[in-house]
């Protein structure tokens, strides 16, 4: 039902001086050549062609460039046509007009993709990536996507499902032969090998989504300590931006700050934060909840010092900076003798967040506390929460097995809890038949042109 009708739709955004219009379905190439001087289903595929947009009254819209593209080789897998047109309002409207009028629709909502998935053009894992790719602000993000698009999870699965499949059969052939008792088709210890195999492999798709959110979302890094050490100074340094409000006054930061930056294509989230001390200053305190909240979720921690820290300091800093990356910064490097300070805080790093010294080199050592130099270019990560709920189901589901197969138990309750895995990973790939329900909830955030 999907294919049975004509789309088009703008596929570029407004504001530029070029637009692009979309058209795909069984009568693109016959759309198109009503509104222009061109044969479309006799031209070449992936060739472009000049021509003009001409109205009923012979009225030329425009000058534009035509691009041809047959079925299957196309996006969709369509017959597919993209004009490429001057970006004036007018001229955008008359063609999309033009074309409604010559029989086709406006697109919904991510249509093109939706028929390129089920053309099978793509797996949903993939159409996901696109708008992904698309909503990409650094490059961390942009590798990710991509990897994603040219099917990285999607071989991922593939060989996770060549695991369970050979796991299924072993175990479904034991029981089809299940009165010859002479015969053994698996045996239990390579099995359980094997499930482990499995099961680890499920684990580690899943714990990369910690790591795909903070590349796809920023990588939040809270700068804490106490009242009047500079942190606001060092948010504006790190920005080089007069972002937050500096002054000598203590509590002066009632609330956080947030802003991000691009460090080596990786985005980071600076959070500045209110300062740590007692008041009884509701306002204040309100803003050091806050700032206790976002320590809690916090990736990185940069605990910010202007002198040796008392007791009380060191032991709110064991315990706030407990199970999280923590950055020893002091910020007054000139008046500082580090080897006063190595009994208490070491390593320590050395900046002067009002003369913008040790700046670059504090952004270096964030880089370096992420542990993101340590990913290969190839490793797969997963950032689609969809994605990580099926690899969670996928786990327990996995471990019924492993479970089952320690308790000795019988292979068709086995193969049932083996069945159910591969039933979910297929869910992120859309192997498996998807309530239409689920696809419109995926498609529906793309932008119309896609």
């Amino acid at each position: 039902m999907i294919n049975n009708d004509t789309i088009c739709a703008l596929a570029t955004a407004q504001g530029g001086a070029l637009g692009i219009i979309r058209v795909s379905g069984p009568k693109a190439f016959d759309t198109v050549s009503h509104i222009c001087s061109l044969n479309c289903a006799n031209i070449v595929a992936n060739t472009v062609h000049y021509t003009h947009i001409v109205s009923p009254e012979n009225e030329i819209v425009d000058e534009v460039l035509v691009s041809i593209f047959h079925a299957p080789h196309s996006y969709t897998s369509e017959d597919s046509v993209e004009i490429s047109c001057h970006a004036s309002r007018y001229i955008l409207n008359k063609v999309l007009e033009l074309l409604i009028t010559n029989g086709c629709r406006m697109a919904n909502p991510g249509e093109f993709t939706q028929r390129a998935y089920f053309n099978g053009k793509i797996d949903l894992s993939q159409a996901e990536a696109v708008a992904d790719l698309i909503s990409s602000t650094n490059r961390a993000s942009h590798r990710i996507a991509m990897s994603q698009l040219r099917g990285g999870i999607s071989t991922e699965l593939a060989t996770l499902r060549n695991k369970l499949l050979k796991l299924t059969s072993l175990l479904e052939l034991e029981l089809d032969f299940s009165d010859h008792e002479e015969l053994e088709f698996a045996d239990r210890n390579e099995l359980l090998e094997l499930t482990n195999t499995i099961k680890e492999h499920i684990n580690r798709l899943a714990h990369s989504f910690k790591i795909g959110q903070a590349l796809k979302n920023g990588i939040p890094v809270a700068i804490v300590g106490k009242t009047n050490v500079g942190k606001s100074t060092l948010l504006n340094a790190i920005l080089n931006d007069n972002r937050a409000i500096v002054s000598d006054i203590h509590g002066t930061t009632r609330d956080t700050i947030e802003e991000s930056i691009d460090i080596n294509g990786v985005q980071f989230r600076f959070i500045d934060t209110a300062g740590l001390r007692q008041t009884k200053d509701e306002i204040e305190q309100i803003g050091i909840d806050r700032t206790l909240k976002k320590i809690n979720e916090a990736q990185i921690i940069i605990w910010l010092l202007d002198s040796i820290p008392d007791n009380n300091e060191l032991d709110e800093i064991k315990t706030l900076t407990k199970g999280k990356d923590c950055l020893f910064v002091h910020n007054k490097a000139d008046l500082i003798d580090t080897e006063s300070f190595k009994p208490y805080i070491s390593p320590l790093t050395l900046i002067s967040a009002k003369a913008g010294t040790g700046i670059e080199q504090l952004k270096e050592q964030i880089y370096k506390t992420s542990h993101l130099q340590n990913l290969s270019g190839n490793e797969v990560i997963v950032t689609n929460a969809r994605h990580y709920d099926a690899l969670l189901r996928a786990q327990e589901s996995i471990q019924y097995v492993l479970n089952g197969l320690q308790q000795n138990l019988s292979g068709d309750l086995l193969s049932e809890d083996l069945r159910q895995t591969l039933d979910i990973l297929a869910e992120i790939t859309g192997g498996k038949i998807t309530p239409q329900e689920t696809l419109n909830n995926i498609f529906k955030n793309f932008c119309v042109g896609k």
